[in-house]
């Protein structure tokens, strides 16, 4: 019968038990078991605190029966000792911790080492892996098509259970999509399927390129991700969304791929490669350029004498001209001189830009063309909705739809910017400016 000693629970917690703490033992003389016990209760007591003390958490079952193997040889002990908690990481590496300041036990002196602390769940879970590999191994030797048939249609028929209906639209979306902080907002159903059957959740579906209001909605308290097809619908699809959702990540599937088809290592690295909008929005925007730099010079080269090439200037109040924002604007097209006489009479706008150069910031400015406030180009968009009596806005980053819009509902005058985005619409009443086009006013 084993001996129970310094005021250990007769009850054995094994079956709570979560963690095992070893170590190891070296005594200057012969001491058995009970001396080992009766110094590890004596010795830690009140050392780390009333609700780590040890004989009230054997009482409570948070502590199981300290085991002890010990051997006198040579005039010496030495032991291990194996120590069950079902105390959290923290307290159990604090307990662990606290064995090695025992320096004595009963007349000997004594050196405790602490050997390896061990995750029991660990161990049994390495031992319910290692026993489904023999089971599905055994499963796939003994069993027959219809077996594999039935299989695929529970998996399919709980695929289709964990999709639920979001919003007044009845969008596609994963059972995680209210709870996360974080979405995915995906092109169709099937994409939400494919992504349920990896395990990802947070997943939406815009069913077409019409965005649903719902989209725009969640976006404003979400941290959204457009994940879309890698093919030209994807592509006009995110441009949709950039402009009616606060779009903070875009991932694209493989060129040619849909999201609908990828495998779950591919839904990783499209989703660990993904880039903020604003960078993406650079990217597309100069790759846009490129093509266009190419057919201009190759249509210049057939047509040089075809009459006054219009200016840079002219292309860029033609553009900041000719597009309505609301039904109320949409008879009304200024003629080029309404719109050379959109210009900032003085050099303050660019003396912020210059010195916001590089730092990613944007500033707010006031009626007095002093600074409001200051932030980070991420944070400028919710910066400007909190914001009253701004004039205008400078910052080092990309001129997009989402700012313009924004900028236009609270009056600014100015946007000033290191770049123009993909812009669709400019309201008149709005100076929307880069470096480069401003230095030609």
């Amino acid at each position: 019968m084993n001996q129970k000693t310094g005021g250990e629970e007769m009850q054995n917690s094994s079956d709570t038990t979560k963690y095992n703490i070893y170590a190891k033992i070296i005594a200057d003389g012969i001491v058995e078991r009970p001396d080992v016990v009766g110094a590890i209760f004596g010795q830690t007591e009140g050392l780390i605190g009333d609700e780590l003390d040890l004989r009230d958490l054997q009482k409570t079952g948070r502590i199981g029966r300290i085991e002890v193997n010990i051997e006198s040889k040579g005039g010496k002990s030495i032991g291990e000792i194996v120590i069950p908690s079902s105390l959290d990481r923290i307290e159990t590496v604090i307990l662990a911790a606290s064995l090695e300041t025992i320096d004595r036990v009963g007349p000997c002196n004594a050196k405790i080492t602490l050997d390896r602390i061990e995750d029991v769940r660990a161990a049994k879970r390495l031992q319910i892996i290692a026993r489904a590999k023999e089971l599905l191994k055994a499963m796939i030797e003994h069993g027959s098509p219809e077996s594999q048939e039935i299989t695929e249609e529970v998996k399919q028929a709980v695929r289709i259970e964990e999709i639920t209906q979001y919003g007044p639209d009845k969008l596609p979306a994963g059972p995680h999509i209210d709870s996360s902080d974080a979405i995915i907002v995906v092109e169709g159903r099937a994409d939400v399927l494919n992504l349920l059957r990896h395990g990802i959740k947070n997943v939406i579906a815009v069913e077409g390129t019409n965005i649903p209001p719902s989209i725009g909605e969640l976006s404003k308290t979400k941290t959204v991700t457009a994940f879309t097809d890698g093919d030209r619908g994807g592509e006009l699809i995110l441009r949709e969304l950039m402009q009616v959702a606060e779009i903070d990540y875009i991932a694209r599937a493989p060129e040619g791929k849909g999201v609908e088809e990828l495998t779950y290592k591919e839904i990783v690295k499209a989703l660990r490669n993904k880039l903020p909008a604003e960078q993406w929005e650079i990217m597309r925007d100069r790759k846009a350029e490129g093509r266009n730099h190419v057919n201009s010079h190759h249509g210049a080269s057939h047509h040089h004498s075809a009459g006054r090439k219009t200016s840079r200037r002219e292309v860029i109040v033609k553009r900041r001209t000719l597009a309505p924002t609301s039904k109320k604007d949409e008879n009304v097209t200024p003629t080029e001189e309404e719109g050379a006489k959109l210009v900032i009479s003085d050099k303050t706008p660019l003396t912020h830009f210059n010195q916001l150069l590089g730092t990613r910031s944007a500033r707010l400015i006031g009626k007095d063309d002093e600074v409001i406030k200051e932030v980070s180009i991420r944070e400028l968009a919710q910066a400007l909705k909190d914001a009253e009596d701004i004039r205008g806005v400078v910052f080092d980053g990309v001129i997009t739809q989402r700012i313009i819009d924004i900028a236009a509902d609270k009056g600014v005058e100015y946007l000033l910017g290191g770049k123009l985005g993909s812009v669709i619409k400019i309201p008149v009443n709005l100076k929307v400016l880069t470096e480069e086009t401003f230095k030609m006013m």
